[in-house]
């Protein structure tokens, strides 16, 4: 059976020499300049090769162009370079490349549609943004542009865990310490992304939007429980707003949101008990299999390797198989992967 990776990363030549490795990068953005496999095709090709019936869809990583630049007209063109390069790298090797994710670029209300518009012309298969703006959440009225647009044209979106050391553990530091804010971080704001989407009503105002959360939605599939019957009592925690009238004007229980209105993948870094945990929560037709390569140990092959693995342990239809493997996601992008 065909497997395709719907998550995995990669930076167009172009992109990577004039801006990445023209720029001085820190943290996240100096894991992306170690990893050969992100930018070198070549390297990746023969990771691919190493997998029979596999094939992966192309996303950039990070950093997030808005970190990068405060510009939002250099952002766009940023977003440009990259979905130029992924829409030629995947016409070259559309067997190893079946399909790429654009970027788009969110630093002004409009930019992020604009770009959109202009990849999915071009044939890419949704869009990525990040679970924050520049530290600005996705639910702020800025981006109501963007999520009108994407629900009008139920363009599927890719949404990547995002925060930086710089976003303290504690409120006495004035940064998080021993990569705190990457390991246990991300999968907190992914959910926290995911909880603002719902109770802010995005989700309610626009019910055709498709967003696939990345790493299985974080750490929302281990807390049913706090989500479920801990959120239904929702302001008993709380004395200066009314969330029980909140709650109330919700169309779904918040839990129901959750398990509904996204989608998710299987990139839990070869985590046996995240992916039994998170297959259990969302539904079948939620689940795309997805690897996160190639932030592995081995630079490209371990990953994939171990989520395939785990995925064959896993005792499940071939109906089922099929669909988290590709059919789930051909249907999410109307898209045909597998011939």
């Amino acid at each position: 059976m065909m497997r395709v990776d719907a998550y995995t990363h990669f930076i167009p030549t172009r992109f990577y020499k004039e801006v990445m490795s023209a720029g001085s990068h820190k943290d996240i953005g100096k894991r992306m300049m170690g990893v050969p496999s992100i930018y070198d095709v070549n390297v990746r090709l023969k990771v691919v090769d190493k997998f029979k019936d596999y094939a992966q869809v192309l996303s950039y990583p990070m950093p997030p162009f808005e970190l990068m630049t405060k510009n939002g007209k250099e952002t766009e063109e940023y977003a440009k370079i990259v979905n130029d390069g992924f829409a030629e790298l995947c016409a070259q090797h559309p067997d190893h490349f079946p399909g790429w994710v654009a970027q788009a670029p969110m630093a002004a209300p409009d930019c992020g549609v604009r770009e959109a518009a202009r990849a999915m012309k071009m044939g890419a298969l949704g869009v990525q943004i990040y679970t924050n703006v520049a530290g600005k959440p996705i639910d702020h009225p800025d981006f109501d542009p963007f999520w009108k647009a994407m629900n009008k044209t139920e363009t599927p979106i890719w949404m990547h865990p995002s925060r930086t050391a710089a976003f303290s553990d504690y409120a006495s530091e004035t940064k998080s310490k021993y990569e705190i804010w990457w390991t246990l971080g991300w999968s907190y704001e992914t959910a926290a992304a995911m909880s603002r989407l719902v109770f802010s009503k995005i989700l309610d105002k626009y019910p055709k939007l498709k967003i696939i959360t990345h790493h299985m939605g974080g750490i929302v599939p281990m807390l049913e429980g706090r989500i479920g019957p801990g959120w239904d009592q929702i302001g008993a925690r709380t004395s200066d707003e009314d969330y029980q009238k909140l709650k109330k004007s919700l169309k779904k229980r918040p839990l129901n949101y959750f398990k509904e209105n996204f989608y998710t993948d299987t990139a839990v870094f070869g985590g046996k008990p995240a992916t039994e945990c998170g297959l259990a929560f969302y539904p079948t037709e939620k689940i795309v299999f997805a690897s996160d390569c190639p932030f592995d140990p081995e630079k490209g092959t371990y990953y994939i390797r171990e989520t395939l693995k785990i995925l064959d342990s896993i005792d499940m239809s071939k109906k089922k198989r099929k669909a988290i493997m590709y059919g789930n996601l051909e249907e999410i992008t109307g898209r045909t992967l597998v011939k």
